[in-house]
């Protein structure tokens, strides 16, 4: 199938998943006559997996170039991509095609990452017993299949029907067809059971950044939960939940290079800024501005809540003339506001010079040294992609759909107490209902994980993209006309590149 599983092993020269993981000088091709021998192969095998992570397409994001996870907000209502040949800002105002380079490099680099896992799989359990411990074996095996998980639940989400590759595959085997999406989600869900009953619930601190138990059980809840499976979400949140994990007291910290090793990460892509491609983008900017082609959308700052933990239309707090003054602490966590400091080493201000008039705050870099936010330079921020305080909001809106609500307030709670807000009984009362407790949830997804690329995942699950589409068009953001498009605004399609190479694909039916 053209380049979508033809990649040769490339693994680095490292022995650890902490940031000196990261610290190689190159990548090897390896041959397979002289590799998967020792116990030293399997794991240069998988931080080769590890490494596919950081593709600018994946997590590492992007700034002028097609745009990653990180930037997955600009799909809906929470950001505005200004550089819209990045690919959200195209997407939503339908300038896209199945020829649009942004698909094809996202499809590219998780069918990469799939064929490195395939290859891990068919050769760790192959080394001899001398030169592995079984103990080490298991777990490399299960961080393969996390990690193979992951770039899938990542295809099924974006693009639905995608070919499930299971195995090492040869030129003659490549030009396969697609699956069905219940088809791919089965093995999704059957790699990341398997992947939670071998990986450890930690590891040693000069380890951090490998795939645990809890990174496979989170991610189980993820997919349960998008796939409307509410108990099964529910199962998973609970076995996290004995796990460990807390709130980090900071929530502005979590978001920082000080905040990297949390009690509340159960599971981040990691960076080392360094001279050899280790760094991310995500954090990074161009010119006097504060992530200039990410800007945080009017309609989102309007949702957040008064520290009375009321409505800006309801409290009696709120001020249009000062619209951050007594504002739920997460949003000055997260946007920057006129006049706000954004390069506290030479006090420059944000003079609110954006089509937004907001910059985002969260994830980017706030000096104008020689790596940061003056240059667009790599930078060594590690990319969360779950955290506690998600699996505290799955949890609540897996019991509300549910419809067993005892529990809900209470971990609403726990992340509104975390940033000084007010409890749920203090503010919307008491015996709320099942429809009152969902908008409640859905609220404090949208406040706790704004920016965090989830936004589009939550939406879709929802079925609230057009109702996105929709707030974003009522923003009026200059030269910005976001068009609703049916099932096209809301699958991706399969590359052109690929089913012109492969005539046993056919397009999903949204892109027909």
């Amino acid at each position: 199938m053209k380049k979508l599983i033809i990649f040769g092993l490339f693994v680095l020269g490292s022995t650890s998943c902490s940031k000196t993981f990261l610290d190689r000088t190159s990548l090897t091709q390896i041959g397979q006559d002289n590799f998967w021998k020792t116990d030293q192969d399997a794991l240069l095998g998988i931080n080769g997996i590890y490494n596919v992570l950081q593709d600018r397409v994946l997590y590492s994001g992007n700034l002028n170039g097609d745009a990653g996870i990180p930037m997955y907000d600009n799909f809906g209502d929470n950001a505005y991509n200004s550089y819209k040949f990045e690919g959200p800002g195209n997407f939503m105002i339908a300038n896209v095609n199945p020829s649009t380079s942004f698909f094809n490099d996202m499809w590219t680099s998780c069918y990469k990452g799939i064929a490195r896992a395939n290859t891990a799989l068919a050769n760790i359990p192959n080394i001899p017993a001398e030169n592995i411990a079984d103990a080490e074996r298991q777990q490399l095996m299960s961080q393969a299949l996390f990690l193979r998980a992951l770039f899938y639940f990542n295809l099924a989400v974006y693009y639905q029907d995608v070919p499930l590759i299971l195995n090492v595959q040869t030129l003659d085997e490549a030009y396969v067809p697609k699956n069905t999406y219940q088809e791919v989600s089965d093995q999704i869900i059957k790699d990341l059971k398997a992947a939670a009953d071998g990986l450890p619930p930690s590891y040693p601190s000069g380890e951090y950044g490998y795939a645990t138990k809890g990174a496979a059980l989170g991610l189980l809840a993820r997919f349960y939960l998008y796939n409307h499976d509410y108990q099964d979400a529910l199962d998973a949140t609970t076995a996290i939940m004995g796990l460990g994990y807390s709130l980090n007291p900071s929530y502005a910290q979590l978001f920082t290079l000080q905040g990297e090793q949390s009690p509340e990460i159960i599971f981040s892509v990691r960076f080392v800024q360094d001279a050899t491609n280790n760094g991310e983008t995500f954090s990074s900017t161009y010119s006097a501005l504060p992530k200039v082609d990410q800007q945080p959308m009017p309609n989102l700052v309007k949702e957040y809540y008064c520290t009375d933990g009321l409505p800006i239309t309801q409290s009696p707090l709120y001020s249009a003339a000062n619209e951050k003054a007594n504002r739920d602490p997460r949003l000055t966590s997260s946007v920057y506001f006129k006049n706000d400091t954004f390069m506290i080493d030479i006090n420059k201000k944000f003079a609110g010079n954006t089509a937004t008039k907001y910059g985002l705050k969260k994830y980017i870099r706030n000096s104008a040294s020689a790596t940061g936010i003056a240059t667009y330079s790599p930078g060594g921020q590690d990319f969360i992609v779950l955290r506690y305080a998600d699996v505290l909001l799955m949890r609540a809106e897996a019991l509300v759909e549910l419809n067993q609500l005892d529990e809900v307030p209470a971990l609403i709670d726990q992340v509104r107490t975390r940033v000084g807000m007010p409890i749920v009984e203090s503010v919307e009362g008491t015996s709320l209902s099942q429809d009152q407790l969902r908008t409640i949830v859905r609220h404090e997804r949208r406040i706790e994980l704004a920016f965090e690329g989830l936004r589009f995942f939550d939406l879709k699950r929802w079925g609230d993209v057009q109702q996105a589409f929709q707030r974003a068009t009522n923003d009026k953001i200059p030269g910005y006309n976001p068009s609703y498009g049916g099932p096209k605004s809301e699958v991706f399609p399969i590359p052109q590149s690929e089913l012109d190479a492969n005539t046993n694909l056919v397009q999903n039916p949204a892109w027909k």
